[in-house]
């Protein structure tokens, strides 16, 4: 079951992989507005990084308590994570391309559900009782369930973000580039 749940966490990893964008457009007013937000993020992917690596640390082998205290405080740093990330794109402004408003405010809505979905996730998994095993491996699975979900919502966010122009000039930022958890664990894999 925690192997489940722990495969299931680390496709989280894909926003930040999102927010690395690709390309090799180098328009001044593009990779200003880039610079702005990656500048931002960067503390917020390193952030989402490590409570990723918490998960799938604490859901290899530990114990139901430990698995719900890890899990709640992850998603509630992943839900601030990418609350600031909708700011750092709300404060960079309408970035210059098509679309752009339409961009931005897709992005921050979409960022701002995720939040909230992962606050909901935090609350669900506090309202688990670790010291029923089988009831708590199976409201893990449920919150595994309803992470799945909000990962489709986290790379819907960012994607439109990063193509174009704007995913070009996000992966030339250092502050979008993919973070490593500060204290990785060996063998951490996903499915």
């Amino acid at each position: 079951m925690n192997k489940k749940f722990a495969a299931a966490l680390s496709g989280g990893a894909v926003l930040v992989l999102v927010l690395s964008g690709c390309g090799d457009d180098s328009e001044e007013k593009v990779n200003d507005w880039a610079k702005k937000v990656c500048d931002q993020a960067k503390p917020q992917i390193q952030k989402r990084a490590d409570a990723q690596q918490a998960i799938i640390s604490t859901a290899a082998d530990g114990k139901p308590a430990d698995i719900q205290a890890a899990d709640s405080k992850a998603f509630a740093d992943i839900a601030a994570a990418d609350k600031a990330l909708a700011k750092a794109v709300r404060d960079a402004g309408v970035p210059p391309v098509d679309d752009g408003e339409k961009l931005q405010n897709d992005a921050v809505k979409e960022l701002d559900a995720t939040a909230a979905e992962y606050l909901k996730l935090k609350e669900q998994i506090d309202g688990l009782n670790p010291e029923d095993q089988q009831k708590f491996a199976d409201g893990l699975q449920e919150v595994a369930d309803g992470l799945k979900k909000i990962e489709r919502m986290d790379q819907a966010a960012l994607a439109k973000l990063q193509s174009g122009e704007l995913g070009t000039a996000m992966a030339k930022q250092p502050g979008c580039q993919r973070a490593e958890a500060s204290n990785s664990a060996e063998g951490a894999s996903a499915s």
